[in-house]
């Protein structure tokens, strides 16, 4: 009798343990579901990409996923005339349509492609007007009635389950609780994953307002990277970082809205100095960049507060520092100021006085800030065997050895044309030992003018830290 109630009760206990294991993991998931969606592939991003890939946007025709644009061209070749391209191509030179522009209008679509009109004025991207909105959202219609995009998407199902599949890993490595605790708020927004299957390397955060006036921030994930099947595959290092980056904007977009006045002079400092690189970023005002550089600052917070390791907080920083936030390194170490003294300041909101503070002596340093960051920037100091503008080099030369004043991290290479006629016939490269030495082997032809972009994307240190481009030109005899 007793080992019978012995028995019962350890299978009770079992039962309880599985129930409350259950249960804990409902919550759990629950509560990440109401902050952050599951990734997922969505018809309107997939349908307004196409559409401004056949209007001829650069930044929606990436090829990167050959596999899938193979499918869109086939599928899609013989509407590149439709009246909707056409349209397309009027207002986008007309108002500047694209980038996230295209996707802000993707999201403000119901999944019949109607457009929710409560929300035109509100938060969709103002390069669309009412009446070109209006009038988009009908051809688009049409468009995707005589296209049969219907059926488009019914046979590229099995892919897109695939790809929101691989991507599930980088969405379950993210500690959500990190967001509250550092920025003492809880978001006030749903956060919405999607993969962007054509766009590349393009990544677009956008947002809408729902029917009960909350905010749905969307981090529209591009798609960079194939395995050697040619299948969409996303490294943890590569794509972490960015989620990272677009989930802060949730938390920290708002904190400049509360009080431009008191970053403006530091602003309009540090955006003068760095404008051009902004622009390139599509960054067109001081206060986009402060907003973006606390979003970048607050990635490498979370990786210092993660463990990650100092080759890859060294990566993302000189990334950083390249894209022209010459301050970050300085923000970061504000940011972990912050985290100190939580008693004082319970939340970054409260915090932003005192940041505005060290945005003075940003400011004020940005020469200098510049400066430190050039110096370590690998440069090139000669040539072996040619000369910048020479105009006798021998067609023989088989080999052009570029040397550099710091070692680079010694993997691939990187050239650009100015014409494909004036560009020479590349065979492979080769690192010397202390790999501060490429070697290109090449093929010339006498009597002919060379034109040559050693680019930044291979030649870097090994923290991350590129060249900057130098362009080569030389005639043969």
């Amino acid at each position: 009798m007793v080992k019978r109630i012995s028995n019962m009760f350890e299978k009770t206990y079992k039962y309880v343990l599985i129930i409350l294991f259950s249960l804990s993991f409902m919550l759990t998931y629950g509560q990440r579901n109401q902050i952050m969606d599951r990734p997922k592939v969505d018809e309107r991003i997939e349908m307004l990409s196409i559409v401004f890939r056949l209007a001829g946007n650069r930044e929606y025709n990436s090829d990167v996923f050959k596999r899938y644009v193979d499918r869109i061209n086939e599928h899609y070749g013989p509407f590149e005339e439709h009246e909707l391209i056409t349209f397309v191509n009027k207002i986008k030179n007309e108002n500047g349509i694209g980038y996230d522009a295209v996707m802000s209008m993707a999201i403000h679509l119901d999944d019949k492609f109607n457009l929710k009109q409560k929300n035109i004025d509100e938060t969709l991207d103002r390069r669309w007007s009412r009446t070109n909105a209006l009038q988009f959202v009908a051809l688009l219609k049409k468009f995707y009635k005589d296209s049969n995009s219907k059926r488009f998407f019914q046979d590229n199902r099995a892919l897109y389950n695939e790809v929101q599949k691989r991507f599930l890993p980088i969405y379950e490595h993210i500690e959500l609780d990190w967001y509250p605790k550092f920025y003492g708020k809880k978001p006030s927004e749903k956060f919405l994953i999607v993969n962007g299957l054509g766009n590349g390397g393009g990544n677009y955060g956008v947002a809408i307002k729902n029917p009960a006036g909350h905010k749905e921030v969307y981090a529209i994930m591009g798609t960079w990277s194939m395995d050697s099947l040619g299948m969409a595959q996303f490294p943890l290092q590569h794509y972490f970082p960015t989620l990272l980056h677009e989930f802060n904007h949730s938390f920290v977009n708002y904190l400049l809205e509360k009080d431009t006045t008191i970053f403006r002079d530091s602003g309009e400092k540090l955006y003068s100095a760095v404008k051009e690189k902004m622009n390139r970023q599509a960054y067109g005002s001081w206060q986009t960049m402060l907003n973006e550089a606390l979003v970048r600052a607050a990635v490498i917070k979370y990786q210092k507060d993660h463990h990650f390791s100092s080759e890859e907080i060294s990566k993302e920083t000189n990334e950083q520092l390249d894209r022209g936030f010459l301050w970050i390194e300085q923000l970061v170490d504000e940011l972990d100021n912050f985290d100190r003294q939580r008693d004082r300041y319970p939340t970054l909101e409260n915090y932003m006085p005192v940041l505005a503070k060290a945005y003075q002596s940003y400011a004020a340093d940005i020469s200098s800030l510049d400066a430190t960051f050039e110096e370590r920037r690998p440069k090139i100091i000669s040539f072996d065997g040619i000369q910048d503008g020479q105009t006798n080099v021998s067609s023989m030369l088989g080999e052009l050895k570029i040397n550099f004043d710091k070692p680079l991290l010694g993997q691939g290479r990187s050239f650009r044309g100015i014409s494909k006629e004036s560009f020479p016939i590349i065979k492979g490269h080769r690192y010397s030992p202390d790999k501060k030495s490429v070697l290109i082997d090449w093929e010339l032809e006498p009597n002919k003018t060379y034109e040559i972009i050693i680019t930044r994307n291979a030649f870097r240190t090994a923290d991350g830290i590129p060249m900057k481009d130098h362009y080569l030109k030389f005639s043969t005899k």
